[in-house]
């Protein structure tokens, strides 16, 4: 929490006071300070008491400030496949450091070692390959970033009146169908 120092007052030197000094490296984070003891806390370290409630400030900061992100998140697809792409390079660097101390240790496992870490060396390009594969064919399937003078939201927009335009006509032409000749025996 805090330090104690002994003072003299000034005088005849028979009184001593102490006083508190509050270190802010020194406190408890974890542990909040009910309300009366955050007041003797502070009346200790002013040498006053204070009895209003409402003036009782917080016991400690926050130890960070949320700050938003500067670029967007990946792809749930894109972040599988990196995740896999990480996890494969690490396990061929290992393969690739166990091969080189068993070489130059000369033992017998350096061969099968060497052997593994080339595979791995082809499983992890295959394995950086397919994030950039995955990032494209991601970007391919769901466009670009719809703003307004993007030409894929035109696109899109053609499309979509395309298709309810068919669908329109098609039930229209099912309608026809339906109504044709069957039920009835003259228009009159």
């Amino acid at each position: 929490m805090g330090t104690a120092e002994r003072c003299e007052a000034p005088g005849d030197g028979v009184e001593a006071h102490l006083t508190v000094q509050q270190n802010a490296e020194a406190r408890d984070r974890d542990i909040p300070a009910t309300g009366r003891e955050a007041r003797d806390r502070r009346g200790a370290a002013t040498g006053t008491k204070d009895n209003n409630m409402d003036q009782v400030q917080p016991p400690y900061q926050p130890l960070w400030v949320e700050e938003s992100a500067r670029r967007r998140r990946m792809p749930d697809p894109v972040r599988t496949a990196a995740v896999r792409a990480v996890l494969i390079i690490a396990v061929t660097l290992i393969q690739a450091m166990v091969a080189f101390l068993c070489t130059m240790a000369g033992s017998w496992l350096a061969f099968p070692m060497v052997i593994s870490s080339v595979v791995s060396t082809v499983v992890a390009t295959w394995g950086a390959l397919d994030v950039w594969v995955t990032r494209q064919v991601w970007n391919q399937r769901n466009g670009v970033v719809s703003a307004p003078s993007s030409t894929a939201r035109a696109l899109r927009r053609e499309r979509r009146r395309a298709r309810r335009q068919a669908r329109a006509t098609e039930r229209a032409q099912e309608r026809i169908r339906r109504q044709g000749g069957t039920g009835r025996l003259s228009h009159s």
